[in-house]
This record gives C-alpha cells, structure tokens and sequence, in this order.
C-alpha cells in the first residue's frame, strides 16, 4: 500500500514537473506576433508563450467570446496583447487581422499559422468533395494566403519569421483523418518552398508537426471511447504530447536563436516516426 502511495506520487511530481516550462524572458521584446487560431489548445499556448518571452500577441478565434477570455487571461499574466474574430478563410477577415496589428503595435515581426479544420473522420478516399475542399481552404489555403499578406509587413522590418503548424500526420497519416494529413503535407511542401524563396529577405518559414496533443481537437485520437488506445501504441514515449511541449519549440524558431534555420520540419511527436 505504501508503495503503491509512493508510486502515484512520484507520477503526480512528474506530470507538474513537464508542465512547468524554462521560459527566457525578454528573448521576444520589442517583436510583434500574430497566431491564428489562438484562444485554446496549442495555438494559445503558443501566444501565451510568446507573450511571456516579451512580445507583444494578436490572437484570433472565430467567436468574440473566446477572444474576449483568452486576453483576459493572457494580460492576467502581464502579456501585451490584442484580439479579433478572425476566419481565416475569409479574405476581409484577414486584412482586418493585418489592420488590427498594425494600428495597435505598429508592425509585424511573427506570423504563426495555426487554425486548422478536420470535418470528417474517415479515409482519405472515403472523404466527400466538400469536405475536401473545406480543409485545403482552411488547413492550406488560408496558410499561403497569410504567409503571402504578411510579406509586406516583415519585409519592412528587413526580416521576420514565419511558422507553420502541420502535424505528424503529414508524415504518418492516420486512417481516422485522411484528408486532413494531405493537408498536413502539404504544409510541410509549402514550408520549404516558401524559406527557399524568402531566405535571402532575412525571412526565415519553419515548420512544427506536433504528434498526439492532449487538447479539445484531438479528442478523437486521445479519448477512450475513440482511437486512444490504439494511438498510445504507437507513441514510444508512451504520454501524449502537452500544449506546453509545442510553444516551447515555436518560441525557439521565432526567436534570434534560429536565425540560422530555415526550411525545416521540427516534430515534436514522443520518438513517432517522420520521415517521408
């Protein structure tokens, strides 16, 4: 009985201990971000992230009521930050996310592309037209088009970052979400191509690929009424990923640490294979 005490404490201390993060402070100061998609789960820890290294974050949601909460949460913590609805599908939407950032802080140093959308549950071949099309406007699309609009913003600056959010399932697609891997391929391909044509702007264009992420969007892969088990199976590490083990590798890219990084696919997946 002791022992078994002893054990379930020792695993309470390990679970608070991966969630308490080394953040640098003022690595970011002075830089302005904008990450889409980023008023829960991996796209607000990321802002949160960032916001504790010093810059200043525009976060985006489709509903108000979520952006209003995440700011109330994030300036509780001292961050510098504004909010908007934002879909990112949504050509005027964007150019008020642009407006919004500039009218505040003045410029644009950091573009993180997180929003994404997974429709439908299926294989790739089982997906219906619309639902297809809804993805790669949103989970691809939507990337280039803000990739494209900032370029003005961080060219001003001589320079900036930008990061995409892909997936380990652009590596290793999971017959759960077929079409939504394609789209995380595709990611990575717009990723490299993108860095080679920026990387002599001083522009730098990465890309994370999370593996399983404890969050509400991944539900279906985590849970144990849905692929939970079956999922866990093919992690070495045996854990699925916390939000925390994703901002920390965003702050790194976005950060002057990076500057000699481009063009590359960082997967932060507990040993999943990625490759090709």
């Amino acid at each position: 009985m002791l022992f078994n005490k002893l054990l379930l404490s020792s695993r309470k201390l390990i679970s608070s201990a991966r969630n308490i993060s080394y953040v640098p402070k003022n690595r970011l100061d002075g830089k302005v971000a904008i990450v889409t998609a980023s008023t829960e789960g991996i796209g607000y820890g990321i802002a949160e992230r960032l916001g504790l290294e010093g810059a200043k974050v525009v976060i985006s949601s489709r509903k108000q009521k979520n952006v209003d909460a995440a700011i109330e949460k994030l300036k509780s913590q001292k961050i510098e930050a504004t909010g908007l609805v934002c879909h990112v599908g949504n050509p005027q939407d964007r150019n008020k996310l642009f407006k919004e950032t500039l009218d505040k802080f003045g410029g644009l140093n950091i573009l993180v592309s997180n929003a994404a959308v997974n429709p439908t549950v299926g294989g790739v071949l089982d997906c219906e037209e619309q639902s297809w099309d809804k993805v790669f406007d949103i989970n691809v699309k939507s990337a280039y088009m803000l990739a494209k609009d900032s370029l003005p913003h961080l060219r001003k600056n001589k320079g900036g970052k930008i990061v995409f959010i892909s997936s380990i399932a652009g590596y290793q697609p999971f017959e759960a979400l077929g079409v939504y891997s394609v789209s995380k391929t595709a990611l990575i391909g717009l990723s490299r191509a993108a860095a080679v044509q920026l990387a002599s702007e001083n522009i730098q264009v990465n890309c994370v690929a999370p593996g399983i992420i404890k969050t509400k969007f991944s539900q279906v892969l985590t849970s144990n009424d849905g692929y939970g088990e079956e999922t866990m199976s093919g992690i070495p590490m045996k854990r699925f990923g916390e939000v925390d083990d994703i901002s920390g590798v965003v702050a790194f890219l976005v950060s002057n640490d990076a500057n000699y990084i481009t063009g590359e696919v960082i997967v932060p997946a507990g040993g999943m294979q990625s490759r090709l």
